[in-house]
C-alpha cells in the first residue's frame, strides 16, 4: 500500500476558512464521483471549496465537423442501424480532507480528541501514544479505557479504530478518542489507513502527532495550537499552527530535563484546535461510451458515431475487421480530423468535444462490406479502458458488428469470447520484434568485445523504451496472458485434453516436496523415501521434488561443490537411482533440485581466493562472474542478484551453458529424473534457463524466484502487484519453459490469516492478487518449504492455519506444493480429501476462479463451476442455482463444497 503525502494548508492557496468556535464537519450534498468537478463541504458557516488541479488540452474540430457530430440524432431508431451504449469503469483522483479537533470538557481535565475524513471509504485510524520520558519514534498501545469501541490490538505497539458515519445521513467519517491529563501519555500519533485500497494517509511523509504537554519539540508532523496561543478564530488560527510549529518551546532544553515527570504532568497546558490537511483517493469512476451506426443515403456507405461522457482528452485507437476472427486491419480512407497512423497496425483518432463541452465524439466512414468495428480507449493519463464487465479496466476490445447490422442490434456481449486482445494481434508484434532484435545485438559476443559501453547502454536505454511503452499501453492484457485465458477456459470436463509444457506437466501435477531441511542427518534419505513412494502415489502426488544430489559444502545440498559426484548426505548415487525407479513404478515424476547460480571452488587461485574448480567441469575464474568481490572472477558482469557465500557463475560464457548443459542431459539419462526445480533464480537471467530446458527438455520445472513483499509500518501492503511483476518478468524471460514459485501468494495468505483480513485475497479486478491471479499455468502455489518452516522456519506459516492456506492453493488454479513435514502429520487425512477433491474434480493449472466473497472475515470463489470454497471465520454458503451443492470437506475455518 502507498503512502500518501498530505500537502500542508500553506500549499493549498484555493482553501478558504470562515471558522467559528464549534466546528461539526458536514457533506452539504452526497459526492456524485461520476460528475465530480467540486467538493463541497460545510460545517456551521465554515466553507471549503477544493478543485482538482486537473488542466486539459481541447483539441478542436472543425466547424462543419462539429456540425456533423451534433446533427447525428441518435434518439430516432429509424434508420439507426445498430446502436449500443456501453458502461466504463475508470481510476479517478478525488480530492478531500482530514480533519483534527482537540475538545476540553467542562472540568478541564477531559479531553476528547476527533480525527475524520470527508472521502467514501473504509477508513481505519492505525494509531498509539508516546509516554512522558519517551525517547525515540517508537509507538506504544494506550491504556484500554482510552480506546474507543471496535478497536483492535496490532501487536503491541498500536490500535487499528474504524472511522464511522457519526448519523445515517452524513457521508463523512469520523472516531473520538477521550483521555485525561492525569494520564502521562505526552502525545498520540496515528496514520489514516484506507482498507478499501490499501493506501496510508501521512502527515508530511511522517505520523501524524497530537502533543498533548506543551515542552514538546515541535517537528513537521506536529498537529494542533502551541503553548501560549489560546483559540483564535478564522483564518489565522489555522495559518498560525502551521507558521508556529518550526518553532521552539520558551522552555530551555536544560530546564526540561531537570523537571520531574510529575511537575510536567501538572504544569502542561493543553489548548483545543481545529485542523484540515488535504488528501487525494483513487476512486471508481462509472461513465458511458455510446455507439451509433447509420447508413449514407448520399454514399451508400457506412457512418459510425461514437460518443463519450468521459472528461478530458480521449482517444479512440480502432481498427476494423474483415470477419469473425476480428483480426484488426486499416480501412480506406477518408479518416476523422486529428487521425494518426499506429505502426501500421491502427488508427488513433482524438475525440472532438461537442458543442455543449459535455460529451466528445467522432464520426467514421466505413465502406459497406466491412464485417465489424473494434477499438480501445486512451485516456489522457494514459489509461486503456476496454471492453470488460465489472472490471476496471476490460481485457477485450470494444467490438460493434456492421456485417447485417441491424439484425444484431445489441448482442455485443456474444463477441467477447471470440474477441482478440490488441496486445497479441495488433500492437506488440512490432515492439517485441524489436526488442528481440537489439537483445540478441547486444547479447552476442562479438557485439560486447566490439562496442563501446555507452553504446551498449544506448541499446539497453532503448529496450527500456520499448518495454515501458509495451507495457504503457496494455498492461493489464500483458500482465494476465491473453493466450493463457483462451486455453484455461477451453478444457474438456468429461477428458481433459493433456498437453505437456515444461512449464505446466500435464497442467494437473500436485507436486510433493519430499524432504525438509533435517533430512540429510539420517544419511539414508533416499532409502527411507522409497519406503513410502507408494504411499506418496496414492494420496494423489503426481511429482516429488528431491533435494540436491551432488557433493556440497553443506550437508543440505545448496552449496554444490563436483556436480558429477552424487554421493550425498542423502545417500549415494545408486540410492538414488533405486528411488527414481520406484517411484516411476508407482506413477510419479521425480524432479531434481539443481544449483545453476553458484558452486563452491576446489582450490584458490595464485591470489588465494577460492575461485579454482576440479573434478569432471574443471573450470577456471573465467567461469566466476567479475562483479562479486568476495571471488574475483574474470567472467563478465553478473546478470542477476549475487549470491555472496560462494562463487556466482558467469552463464554468458559459452563454455559453462555448454557444460552444464551437458550435465543436466546426463542427470536425465543417467539417474532418470523428469525435470528441475531450480535453486536461486534471481542470481542469472531467465534467457540461460530457457537454453538450459531447452537442451534437458524436462517434463516440468519451477524455479525460485525468491523477492521481498512491499510492507508499510511493519504491515504487508494490500497491493503486491510489482512483486508479483517481478516473478511474472522472470517466468517471461524463460519463454514460459518454467513455472515459479508464487511466493507472493503465500506472503499475502499469511496476511490475511495473521490479521483477518480476507479481503487481501481479491485484487482491485476480482482476481487472486498473487501469480496465480495473472500467470495460473505458470505459478506453483505453496504455503510452506524447507528455508520457510521445518526447522529454519524463516518465514513460518501462521500456526494452526495450514489447513486454511491448503484448501486455498488446492482447490484453486495453479501448480500446488504440499510440504513433506504437513504431509506425513495430523493434516494427512485433509490434506488427502482435499487432493481427491480436486482430482475427481479434474481442477487444473488453468482452471477459472470466480470470486464471490471476499470480506474482512471470509473468503470464497467457485472454480469450473464445479468446486466451491470458504476459508476465514466469517459465513458462506454457494448460491443456489443449476448446481446442487453438497459440503464435500470441512475443518477449522474452512470449508469445501463440489456439484452433485
Amino acid at each position: 500500500m502507498a503512502a500518501v503525502t498530505v500537502d500542508s494548508l500553506l500549499q493549498n492557496p484555493t482553501l478558504l476558512f470562515r471558522p467559528k468556535s464549534k466546528v461539526l464537519l458536514k457533506p452539504s450534498r452526497s459526492l456524485d464521483c461520476s460528475r465530480n468537478r467540486k467538493l463541497l463541504l460545510s460545517r456551521s458557516s465554515c466553507f471549503c471549496s477544493f478543485k482538482p488541479r486537473r488542466t486539459s488540452l481541447v483539441v478542436r474540430a472543425s466547424s462543419s465537423e462539429t456540425a456533423l457530430i451534433d446533427n447525428f440524432d441518435t434518439s430516432s431508431s429509424d434508420d439507426v442501424l445498430y446502436k449500443e451504449t456501453f458502461t466504463v469503469n475508470r481510476i479517478e483522483k478525488v480530492e478531500g480532507k482530514i480533519f483534527i479537533r482537540l475538545d476540553q470538557s467542562k472540568n478541564q481535565q477531559d479531553w476528547q480528541l476527533t480525527v475524520g475524513c470527508s472521502l467514501p471509504g473504509k477508513w481505519i485510524l492505525h494509531w498509539g501514544v508516546s509516554y512522558l520520558g519517551d525517547s525515540g519514534s517508537e509507538w506504544d498501545q494506550p491504556p484500554k479505557n482510552m480506546r474507543p469501541p471496535g478497536s483492535i490490538p496490532v501487536r503491541d505497539y498500536a490500535i487499528d479504530t474504524p472511522l464511522n458515519k457519526p448519523s445515517k445521513g452524513d457521508m463523512f467519517h469520523e472516531v473520538k478518542i477521550d483521555f485525561n491529563l492525569i494520564s502521562e501519555i505526552a502525545a498520540i500519533h496515528f496514520v489514516l489507513k484506507d482498507e478499501e485500497t490499501g493506501a496510508w494517509y501521512q502527515h508530511r511523509a511522517s505520523d501524524f502527532k497530537v502533543p498533548l504537554v506543551d515542552y514538546l519539540e515541535g517537528d513537521g508532523s506536529t498537529v494542533g495550537a502551541k503553548r501560549g496561543f489560546g483559540v483564535m478564530s478564522g483564518a489565522l488560527q489555522q495559518f498560525s499552527n502551521v507558521l508556529l510549529k518550526a518553532e521552539t518551546s520558551p522552555d530551555s532544553p536544560n530546564n526540561n530535563n531537570n523537571e520531574s515527570k510529575d511537575s510536567k504532568n501538572k504544569n502542561r497546558h493543553l489548548e483545543g484546535f481545529y485542523e484540515e490537511q488535504s488528501i487525494v483517493k483513487e476512486v471508481s469512476v462509472g461513465n458511458l461510451v455510446t455507439v451509433a451506426v447509420r447508413k449514407s443515403l448520399e454514399t451508400a456507405k457506412l457512418v459510425l458515431y461514437l460518443e463519450t461522457d468521459i472528461p478530458g482528452d480521449v482517444v479512440v485507437h480502432w481498427g476494423i475487421c474483415r470477419d469473425d476472427a476480428k483480426r484488426w486491419e486499416i480501412p480506406a480512407a477518408p479518416y476523422p480530423p486529428e487521425t494518426t497512423l499506429f505502426k501500421n497496425k491502427a488508427l488513433r483518432t482524438i475525440l472532438q468535444p461537442n458543442a455543449k463541452g459535455n460529451r466528445s465524439g467522432a464520426l467514421f466512414t466505413l465502406e459497406e462490406d466491412v464485417f465489424g468495428f473494434l477499438f480501445v480507449l486512451k485516456l489522457e493519463n494514459n489509461t486503456w479502458l476496454k471492453f470488460g464487465e465489472n472490471d476496471f479496466y476490460g481485457e477485450n476490445d470494444f467490438y460493434v458488428p456492421l456485417s447485417g447490422a441491424s439484425s444484431v442490434l445489441g448482442q455485443h456481449g456474444q463477441s467477447e469470447s471470440t474477441s482478440e486482445e490488441i496486445s497479441s494481434d495488433s500492437y506488440t508484434d512490432g515492439i517485441i520484434n524489436d526488442i528481440r532484435n537489439l537483445v540478441s545485438g547486444l547479447s552476442s559476443e562479438k557485439s560486447q568485445k566490439t562496442q563501446t559501453k555507452e553504446a551498449q547502454e544506448s541499446i539497453l536505454q532503448e529496450i527500456e523504451q520499448l518495454a515501458a511503452e509495451a507495457y504503457s499501453i496494455f498492461r493489464s492484457s500483458i500482465t494476465t496472458f491473453p493466450e493463457e485465458d483462451v486455453s484455461e477456459t477451453d478444457t474438456d470436463t468429461t477428458k481433459p485434453t493433456v498437453k505437456i509444457s515444461s512449464g505446466t506437466g500435464s497442467g494437473f501435477e500436485i507436486l510433493c516436496q519430499g524432504f525438509n531441511w533435517e533430512s540429510h542427518k539420517s544419511g539414508r534419505w533416499y532409502m527411507e523415501l522409497q519406503e513410502k513412494a507408494s504411499e506418496i502415489s496414492s494420496l494423489g502426488f503426481t511429482v516429488i521434488w528431491l533435494p540436491p544430489p551432488t557433493e556440497s559444502v553443506s550437508p543440505e545440498g545448496y552449496m554444490p561443490k563436483d556436480l558429477y559426484n552424487l554421493n550425498s548426505r542423502y545417500g549415494s548415487i545408486d540410492e538414488l537411482k533405486q528411488l527414481v525407479k520406484s517411484l516411476h513404478e508407482v506413477g510419479v515424476k521425480v524432479l531434481g533440485d539443481v544449483v545453476l547460480n553458484h558452486r563452491c571452488a576446489h582450490s584458490k587461485n595464485q591470489n588465494g581466493i577460492w575461485n579454482i574448480f576440479g573434478g569432471r567441469l574443471n573450470w577456471d575464474d573465467r567461469a566466476v562472474v567479475g562483479d562479486d568481490p568476495h571471488f574475483q572472477g574474470r567472467g563478465n558482469k553478473s546478470s542477476g542478484d549475487n549470491f555472496h557465500a560462494a562463487p556466482n557463475i558467469d552463464h554468458s560464457q559459452e563454455f559453462v551453458r555448454k557444460d552444464i548443459k551437458e550435465w543436466l542431459g546426463w542427470l536425465r539419462e543417467e539417474i532418470g529424473y523428469d525435470g528441475w526445480r531450480l535453486d536461486f533464480v534471481r542470481g542469472f537471467w531467465g534467457g540461460y534457463v530457457k537454453d538450459y530446458l531447452d537442451a534437458s527438455e524436462p517434463y516440468f520445472a519451477v524455479g525460485e524466484y525468491w523477492d521481498s513483499l512491499s510492507y508499510t509500518y511493519g504491515e504487508m501492503d494490500h497491493n503486491q502487484d510489482a512483486h508479483r511483476q517481478r516473478i511474472i518478468d522472470w517466468i517471461n524471460a524463460t519463454n514460459g519453459t518454467a513455472g515459479a514459485f508464487d511466493v507472493t501468494t503465500k506472503g499475502i495468505l499469511h496476511s490475511a490469516l495473521e490479521r483477518c483480513e480476507y479481503q487481501r485475497l481479491s485484487d482491485q479486478k476480482g482476481k487472486p492478487p498473487g501469480v496465480v491471479g495473472w500467470w495460473p499455468s505458470r505459478a506453483v502455489t505453496f504455503i510452506e518449504n524447507h528455508d520457510t518452516g521445518s526447522t529454519q522456519g524463516h518465514w513460518r506459516f501462521p500456526g494452526g492455519k495450514e489447513m486454511q492456506g491448503y484448501a486455498y492453493i488446492l482447490t484453486h488454479p495453479g501448480t500446488p506444493a504440499v510440504f513433506y513435514d504437513h504431509i506425513f502429520s495430523h493434516y494427512r487425512s485433509e490434506i488427502a480429501a482435499l487432493i481427491s477433491i480436486r482430482n475427481r474434480n479434474q481442477i487444473h493449472c488453468r482452471s477459472t476462479v470466480k470470486i464471490v466473497k471476499a470480506e474482512r472475515d471470509v473468503y470464497a470463489a467457485i472454480m469450473d463451476e464445479k468446486v466451491a470454497m470458504k476459508i476465514g471465520p466469517g459465513y458462506f454458503e454457494p448460491p443456489s442455482g443449476p448446481q446442487r451443492w453438497s459440503v464435500a470437506l470441512e475443518g477449522k475455518d474452512y470449508k469445501v463444497w463440489e456439484t452433485s
